[in-house]
């Protein structure tokens, strides 16, 4: 595999696992490294398979060359209509909560949208801060690193919108573990933690007519 785009990056030929999803992501995968890709390409982008050799491109112009030395087992799935993350009530209720008090964030911060919808799934909060650039908010019940990595996926994709980048990210959880904390400082996010207890009392910022 050879990739050529903000950077270059090559993996030598091994045995590989190449995902190509119905969104039109393409990932590669090693048998090790628990569920992160290699590397991968994100969508929108354009599949052209030639003799041995898979080009993917997308709209930035970056693109992903990967060779076939060998086929070991070509599958195909349907997986039907995806019902979406279904959180459970603390996380969806911090959600609603957030969005309420936004000056949780800073004073004059300003929502844009509960559920931002990208290619990769819903961003939790998108937010604007009190200098007018974009904020997405990843929220959880208990940060771990999973969700450090989710929202890093998001900021990402984000940022190649020019009408929203520069973003930046913030995890929001009630509880940040240790490697959370430290794997989302080094990669330039920041962490927030939220007191729902305290946010349940506080009376909402929303104008409703009762």
């Amino acid at each position: 595999m050879d990739y050529s785009g903000r950077l270059t990056a090559h993996l030598p030929m091994a045995p590989r696992l190449l995902m190509v999803k119905a969104d039109g992501s393409v990932l590669i995968h090693a048998d090790g490294g628990s569920y992160k890709p290699l590397n991968w390409m994100s969508p929108p982008c354009k599949l052209v398979e030639g003799d041995n050799v898979w080009s993917v491109t997308n709209k930035a112009g970056e693109e992903l060359r990967i060779t076939l030395e060998e086929v070991h087992s070509d599958t195909a799935y349907e997986l039907g209509q995806d019902p979406g993350l279904i959180k459970d009530g603390v996380e969806a209720h911090l959600q609603e909560l957030l969005a309420e008090h936004v000056h949780t964030f800073g004073d004059g911060w300003t929502l844009v949208r509960r559920e931002y919808p990208t290619a990769i799934g819903p961003v939790d909060l998108l937010l604007r801060d009190a200098d007018g650039k974009h904020v997405a908010v990843e929220i959880k019940r208990r940060g771990e690193i999973d969700g450090v990595e989710q929202l890093t996926r998001y900021v990402e994709l984000l940022n190649r919108d020019p009408l929203l980048a520069p973003v930046r990210g913030i995890f929001a959880a009630q509880l940040i573990k240790p490697q959370a904390q430290f794997l989302a400082t080094d990669r330039g996010l920041e962490c927030l933690t939220v007191d729902y207890d305290a946010l349940r009392g506080m009376e909402s910022d929303v104008l409703r007519l009762f």
